[in-house]
């Protein structure tokens, strides 16, 4: 296994501290002293491999240690924070991500037996990977250096990434999500309006009446898909948006809470320095200060 992580290491040696594109689709890579406020984030529903080092990912109020190698499965649009950590010998944090294709999920769905798929997961958190699990990802890596091999065989690796996630503690995310009528992707549905719909005021009932789930079921079913309830999710998109729109956009820390639906300045200005762990004025210069010694 050693010799398969020491590869994927030497392919990953041009990743940085933003995410690159590989220019095989979905798949990008990361790696060293990532800052803490481009870790939070709404994250895109991925596979996640942690390569070497450590990430804390933060989602509502549990924290999860995800320690290379291994991996983690993201199935729904969340947001998040986190933190990294270089390995306990001072080499970078690296990690790959690879964007979940639901249209590749449902078709190997299709083609493999009911019987086989697991049918109750673990909550969140780091999985063992194996020899297998790590070649597959090696063999994606690999077509960097042979682009006209991507068409033909990326598909190929990336459905058995796709098989070995199913058939691993966290494949019952992955079973539901490629379920359209299930109560996990109905949720998912709703985190889709949720992205575009965050800054106006929400109703619970309707939301879990276009769900076909009792409010309580609704409430549970979101939760359990995102970590958060449908208030905290709100909330936090909101959040984000502002920081982005105060740091990065010239917007007046008042006129931000107000674009992303706060009614109360004094309100987004508690929820703002309890979430991100400042002051938005605060906040907003060590972002610039960062931002500028990047560039």
């Amino acid at each position: 296994m050693d010799k398969v992580l020491d590869e994927i290491i030497d392919l990953m040696k041009g990743a940085g501290t933003r995410p690159i594109e590989t220019g095989v689709p979905g798949l990008s890579m990361i790696k060293g002293d990532i800052p803490a406020h481009q870790l939070a984030a709404l994250y895109e529903p991925m596979i996640g491999f942690t390569v070497q080092g450590t990430k804390i990912l933060s989602i509502g109020e549990r924290s999860t240690t995800l320690e290379g190698p291994s991996y983690y499965v993201v199935p729904v649009h969340v947001p998040a924070t986190a933190s990294v950590h270089p390995y306990r010998d001072g080499r970078p944090y690296m990690s790959l991500g690879l964007e979940l294709n639901q249209n590749v999920l449902q078709s190997l769905l299709r083609d493999l037996p009911e019987n086989l798929i697991p049918t109750a997961s673990e909550h969140f958190a780091a999985c063992e990977i194996d020899i297998e699990f790590m070649e597959a990802w090696l063999r994606l890596l690999r077509l960097m250096n042979t682009s006209r091999d991507i068409p033909a065989l990326a598909p190929a690796y990336e459905r058995e990434i796709l098989y070995r996630v199913l058939m691993g503690p966290q494949g019952w995310y992955l079973r539901q999500l490629g379920l359209r009528e299930s109560n996990f992707s109905k949720i998912s549905q709703i985190v889709k309006w949720f992205r575009e719909n965050f800054m106006g005021p929400i109703d619970i009932g309707e939301m879990a009446s276009k769900s076909g789930m009792a409010i309580n079921t609704f409430h549970r079913q979101f939760k359990r898909a995102t970590g958060l309830s449908p208030i905290q999710f709100q909330k936090q998109l909101r959040l984000l948006e502002a920081r982005n729109l105060i740091a990065f956009e010239g917007y007046a820390v008042a006129s931000a809470a107000y674009q992303v639906g706060y009614q109360s300045p004094s309100q987004f200005n508690r929820e703002y320095s309890r979430f991100f762990g400042s002051s938005p004025a605060r906040d907003t210069e060590n972002l610039r200060r960062i931002e500028s010694a990047r560039d």
